[in-house]
């Protein structure tokens, strides 16, 4: 049993200090709000600053799986030779990097993949829970009811998506998929290229504008009372007598009873120190939006084949792909994005692939065993929150729900049991 966060003063709200303004990190903030705690919110850079803001935006429980899998093995010694492939290992030394792959490399077995997707089900099962409290609970955002088109230049390139979502079902979690022919899937989207012969509906998902959504999660935290500053870079964590100082490179320290550490692709600098050593690499992904002829696309459409993910995010289409295992505070490459152009024009019609806007690469947490974490470290008061890789926004609201009612009440949530980050 984890102790519980108590005030200082043994009076009033405990006081809470989240670092990290990302999905995760606000939505631990907001929950904890819920139970009472007074909540200060530090971010390096700004709101949704990290793999928040730029990414698909797919509220998609139906889809967050293990990435780790038997396919896996031979498809990225394939990516390896191939420059324009969604995945990019740089090809240079970096023993920790090859530590991470081979660690991964043992764990696509189905076994693992078995036993990992348990751990997700629960979660995955309670994932648009999570945005149904927040925004019943004054959050101006919506997470707009969707499906999520997964289509396929050939219908024999399906059989992958089909056995996974058997896998999926075998795990316990519910899924209702359908089947579209080509003529049927133009009709709801034209944007689709008349070349494109077959996809698979997954019903019961949610899509959002990640960027918006986080800042009114920012807005909400304010607007009861809760402390966000950008621009503070936490540098350690120092135990004393009332509780946990958080210095900073610069500025002046913070005072709390309780840390949560939620820094996504940057959590290994605070956290390691407190017992967390599950290795964790940025796998980066970039994104840019496009115009697209009218009509307005509906719902998100996944090529899973190509590895390319769309989103509509106003009046355009944001597109995004690539898992680049390159340093989080590397610069942006733009021939990743070249090369998600390269593979989504034979699959889309009406698209100006030349107005490109929103350029963004943002890195996401990946653990070697490709479980979240989440809970309590090994020093009192230190708290971790990510590790999600690419289900952070389908998991950030009810991670922080689950975390908030585990630093309040003391006890593991048995649906973050699986995730124990001192595991």
């Amino acid at each position: 049993m984890a102790t519980p966060v108590r005030p200082e003063s043994g009076q009033g709200p405990a006081h809470v200090v989240v670092i990290g303004a990302g999905m995760v990190g606000l939505s631990t903030a907001w929950f904890l709000q819920e139970r009472g705690v007074r909540v200060t919110v530090l971010d390096r850079n700004g709101i949704a600053a990290g793999s928040s803001w730029g990414n698909a935006g797919w509220v998609s429980p139906g889809l967050a799986i293990p990435l780790a899998e038997p396919s896996v093995i031979k498809y990225g010694v394939k990516a390896m030779l191939d420059p324009d492939s969604p995945l990019y290992v740089p090809v240079k030394p970096d023993p920790e990097l090859l530590s991470f792959l081979v660690g991964f490399g043992r764990r696509c077995t189905m076994g693992q993949w078995r036993k990992a997707m348990a751990a997700y089900v629960p979660v995955n099962r309670r994932a648009i829970e999570g945005y149904d409290l927040l925004e019943a609970g004054g959050v101006k955002a919506t997470s707009h009811e969707a499906p999520i088109m997964a289509a396929f230049l050939r219908e024999e390139d399906a059989a992958g998506l089909r056995h996974e979502v058997e896998l999926i079902r075998e795990a316990g979690l519910e899924l209702e998929t359908s089947d579209v022919d080509g003529a049927a899937l133009r009709s709801e989207l034209p944007i689709v290229a008349p070349e494109v012969e077959t996809a698979i509906r997954i019903a019961g998902q949610r899509f959002i504008n990640p960027g918006e959504y986080v800042s009114a999660i920012a807005d909400a935290v304010r607007d009861r009372d809760g402390d966000v500053q950008v621009g503070v870079n936490a540098r350690t964590l120092r135990h004393g007598p009332g509780g946990i100082t958080i210095e900073m490179h610069s500025g002046p320290p913070v005072r709390a009873d309780a840390v949560v550490v939620a820094t996504g692709a940057w959590l290994p600098e605070l956290a390691r120190a407190y017992g967390v050593r599950t290795r964790l690499r940025a796998g980066r992904g970039y994104s840019f939006s496009v115009p697209v002829d009218n009509p307005p696309v509906p719902c998100p459409v996944y090529f899973p084949f190509e590895r390319v993910a769309c989103t509509p995010i106003g009046d355009r289409l944001r597109i995004g792909g690539t898992m680049e295992f390159r340093g989080p505070d590397e610069p942006m490459h733009i021939e990743r994005v070249e090369a998600i152009v390269k593979s989504g024009r034979p699959l889309l019609s009406g698209v100006d692939w030349d107005d490109r806007k929103d350029v963004w690469v943002g890195s996401r947490p990946v653990t070697v065993d490709g479980l979240p974490l989440v809970g309590a470290t090994k020093a009192p008061g230190v708290w971790v929150a990510g590790g999600h890789g690419m289900w952070g926004v389908t998991l950030g609201p009810i991670t922080g729900e689950l975390l908030a009612e585990q630093m309040v009440t003391g006890v593991v949530p048995e649906a973050l049991r699986p995730f124990d980050p001192v595991r």
